[in-house]
């Protein structure tokens, strides 16, 4: 059982450093997060772009994979890593009506940065205006609106050669708490979640998405003391077994605040693993001990297997849904595209604002 195959990590900065190399040369983890800070911002796109993958093969090297999940999040908004002339979509709730077409266009500009996963769409429903994190990064403030359009995204990108994620589940829309800074508390019942917040999800699963992204936010109603990230009665019970979903099931970042220090205590592992999370975010992004971090849960992974709070069966389970989905994974190769395909995605970016 090796715990590489459950991790997906981000990386310091524009190249790696000793500590990076060190860590993806131990764990090998199956997958790598891409954010703002590993792009080279305000150089030519040819200079960033040769840069950038010079960047993704030296992590190729690292981890001794070929093949990789190579993420990133692209929603549009404020949700946008790389640097121009990488199209500035608007937000989800602007475009929404352009979805599928939106989704198509961003598709081509990840593969042309070797990405092959997107973690998105957000299923999530801009329900609180006073939610500091989601908002119109939604689709729509109803649950039957948001969950049509969620799926026309998630279909331009399937049927662009981008594997999608819907997150956040079980539903970060009704939250007035940033999960990256603190643990939000939602007491909503399962009998209100059904009529709200998992349509869109439930939209997505009927559609086979492979990926849903788990929410750092407590359900003191449904999953007790335990944030949805690793509570049974949320992801055993109501995700696969009441909705029906058999794909992967990844962790929000566990570098964010709601459930951070809950990953240096041993057993949250074995927690999460059992309560039916597949693969481990890990980005990198909290200022310190963050690869300590990383190798303390891969350590108390084995040491959950040892002492038997984690049974091999429920690993190799996680582990055929992972390789399910690796098999349905594209690998590409990082390419500079034409400026006429910039030209007409910004055309497409300005018309979103007009609908």
């Amino acid at each position: 059982m090796f715990f590489g195959n459950h991790l997906i990590v981000g990386v310091s900065g524009t190249s790696l450093t000793d500590e990076d190399k060190r860590i993806l040369s131990k764990l090998k983890p199956v997958g790598v997060c891409f954010f703002a800070k590993n792009f080279h911002h305000g150089e030519p796109y040819t200079l960033w772009l040769e840069k950038f993958k010079k960047l993704s093969l030296n992590i190729r090297e690292y981890t001794e994979r070929d093949s990789m999940f190579i993420s990133i999040d692209h929603e549009g908004g404020r949700v946008i890593r790389p640097p121009l002339p990488i199209t500035r979509f608007p937000y989800s709730y602007v475009y929404r009506k352009r979805a599928r077409e939106v989704a198509i266009a961003m598709a081509v500009e990840l593969k042309s940065l070797g990405i092959n996963v997107s973690w998105a769409p957000v299923a999530d429903i801009f329900s609180n205006p006073n939610n500091p994190i989601i908002g119109p990064r939604a689709f729509d403030t109803t649950p039957e609106i948001a969950a049509q359009f969620a799926r026309e995204y998630f279909l331009g990108l399937k049927e662009s050669g981008i594997i999608a994620c819907a997150k956040h589940f079980p539903g970060h829309g009704d939250t007035n708490t940033d999960s990256h800074l603190a643990l939000p508390v939602l007491n909503l019942t399962k009998e209100q979640l059904q009529t709200r917040e998992l349509i869109p999800f439930q939209t997505l699963i009927s559609e086979k998405i492979p990926l849903i992204m788990t929410a750092h936010i407590l359900f003191p109603e449904i999953g007790g003391d335990k944030p949805a990230t690793f509570s049974q009665s949320i992801l055993n019970g109501i995700l696969r077994k009441e909705m029906g979903f058999e794909g992967v099931v990844v962790s929000d970042d566990l570098d964010m605040k709601a459930v951070a220090d809950m990953y240096t205590l041993s057993g949250t592992v074995a927690y999460t693993l059992n309560a039916g999370c597949d693969l481990f975010l890990m980005c990198g992004n909290l200022p310190s001990s963050s690869t300590e971090r990383i190798e303390f849960i891969a350590e108390d992974f084995v040491k959950s297997l040892e002492n038997g709070s984690l049974e091999e069966s429920v690993v190799e389970a996680a582990n055929q849904r992972i390789e399910k989905l690796f098999s349905e994974t594209p690998q590409y190769s990082v390419e500079m595209l034409d400026k006429d395909i910039f030209l007409q995605h910004a055309e497409l970016a300005i018309a979103c604002s007009y609908d």
